[in-house]
């Protein structure tokens, strides 16, 4: 048996065993969520507990600021940073914030790898998000939400997370950019909804980790426009999921998201991307 197709099945015997181990989330993400959830939460206590991760209560106040949220006045307390985000949205913000703690190994081909997909990931997430942020300015009656459209696009490609652990387990046989390459895309969609089904995020967040790259998933023209299409209009903006371009931009045009491919060249767009990436970076 070829080491890739050994890596492929170490992974579904633990698939299968149920013995795959599964990035968790931070305790601070934990905790946020868990307040979040609380009915008779209020901002004090809210901001009480984001104060208690120094770089998170940094990285909140910065998204608070943003132009990513549209905010004019300057945030000065955790408080009013929690206000402006607000109490529905920040759990999924908070969330959004801490992923990247979880793209970390010490195995340099596995650490290079995971820089790699992180920094795939925001660019993905940036182009979606801002594409997203264009999309309601003319659709304000849309029920799609931003925090749980950052959230999912940054979470798309989760799957490969337990992949790459398997393979910095036994990095003589599998720390391979090929074996990697195909196991991920093999497997990786279905590895990444067992991870949000594990964290309870909801099915907004399965639906997008499980079929965003299955095209017989959402592309009609009469299905309504989904968190889905705008991450497939994101990879394809940021130069990936190339092999489906032809088909995400007709899809995007057909749903009335975007009027024509020219729409990623223009100035609009180009500000509201940057404004995400100063937002995340």
């Amino acid at each position: 048996m070829s080491a890739e197709n050994a890596l492929q099945k170490a992974l579904v015997d633990k698939i299968n065993n149920d013995t795959l181990v599964l990035p968790t989330l931070p305790d601070i993400v934990l905790r946020v969520r868990k307040t979040a959830d609380d009915p008779d939460v209020n901002l004090n206590q809210m901001a009480e507990v984001i104060a208690l991760d120094p770089s998170l209560s940094a990285r909140m106040m910065k998204i608070a600021n943003s132009a990513y949220l549209g905010r004019a006045v300057k945030a000065e307390t955790m408080q009013q940073a929690v206000n402006r985000i607000g109490l529905s949205q920040i759990k999924n913000i908070a969330t959004a914030l801490a992923i990247e703690q979880l793209y970390v190994s010490k195995n340099d081909v596995i650490k290079k790898y995971l820089e790699q997909v992180w920094k795939r990931n925001i660019e993905v997430m940036s182009h979606a998000v801002a594409l997203f942020q264009l999309y309601l300015q003319q659709n304000k009656q849309s029920q799609l939400d931003l925090d749980v459209m950052t959230l999912s696009a940054l979470l798309h490609n989760i799957g490969v997370l337990p992949i790459l652990t398997e393979a910095e387990r036994r990095p003589n046989e599998f720390a391979n950019a090929a074996f990697l390459n195909q196991a991920i895309q093999k497997m990786s969609g279905k590895i990444g909804l067992s991870i949000v089904q594990e964290w309870h995020l909801g099915t907004d967040f399965e639906t997008v980790v499980a079929s965003w790259k299955d095209m017989s998933v959402q592309s009609n023209a009469a299905d309504p426009v989904s968190y889905v299409d705008f991450i497939r209009l994101g990879a394809v903006a940021a130069g990936f999921f190339k092999s489906q371009r032809g088909r995400v931009i007709t899809i995007g045009m057909d749903k009335e998201i975007i009027r024509d491919i020219d729409v990623f060249e223009e100035p609009e767009f180009k500000t509201v991307l940057q404004s995400v990436k100063e937002a995340f970076n």
